[in-house]
């Protein structure tokens, strides 16, 4: 339950390089740095409900973990994965419908912080959310 509460953006790391390799396109990726992301998080037993909330877009995303689902990234990137816990941090796998390739994302609480993590084609990404 240590992910449960409402985490506003506070930096990035790589992360235009990370949009960059994932295809959005250069106005999207300055936008996106600086998209004000808050994510409120509600974990009941292996059930999550995420609320995704930025400059562009608010939405809501409920998963079970280990179970597939779709979700559409804030540039339209239509992605089909799962969740799964792993330790104490979430790890999840999603394939791009466009072209096949592999996302990951993993999730961690450090220290006071939330660390998501994003893997693209070799490219890392990090984005650290403050309660």
């Amino acid at each position: 339950m240590a992910f449960n509460g409402t985490w506003k953006i506070d930096r990035n790391e790589n992360y235009e390089k990370f949009m960059e390799a994932m295809g959005v396109n250069m106005m999207k990726r300055k936008l996106g740095a600086h998209d004000n992301l808050k994510i409120t998080i509600q974990q009941d037993g292996n059930k999550f409900t995420v609320k995704e909330a930025s400059n562009f877009r608010t939405i809501e995303i409920e998963f079970t973990l280990g179970v597939n689902f779709d979700y559409s990234l804030a540039d339209g990137t239509e992605l089909n994965g799962n969740w799964n816990l792993e330790g104490n941090k979430l790890v999840g796998t999603f394939t791009r419908k466009d072209n096949g390739k592999v996302l990951k994302a993993y999730r961690e609480i450090v220290g006071d912080e939330l660390v998501q993590t994003y893997v693209y084609e070799g490219i890392e990404s990090k984005r650290i959310f403050k309660r």
